[in-house]
């Protein structure tokens, strides 16, 4: 999952992905704490794309900011 391809997600879309990588996430965990997990680099994948998501909808929230107090200031 690429940074640019999740810029062009709305933030409602972003939320969404949030919560299933999060969601798969404590899945996988789980499965590492039963020992069922077979690739455990897939949590570590899991992790950094949620961070990705998460500093995207950041970056989007803090533009609306900046866009909406150039906006005041006008």
């Amino acid at each position: 999952m690429k940074a640019s391809d999740l810029r062009e997600l709305s933030i409602e879309e972003l939320r969404d992905r949030e919560e299933t990588l999060s969601q798969d996430l404590f899945n996988l965990r789980f499965q590492r704490a039963a020992n069922q997990l077979e690739d455990k680099m897939k949590i570590r994948i899991t992790k950094r794309d949620r961070a990705r998501v998460l500093t995207v909808i950041n970056e989007k929230l803090l533009e609306e900011e900046r866009n909406k107090v150039d906006g005041d200031s006008r």
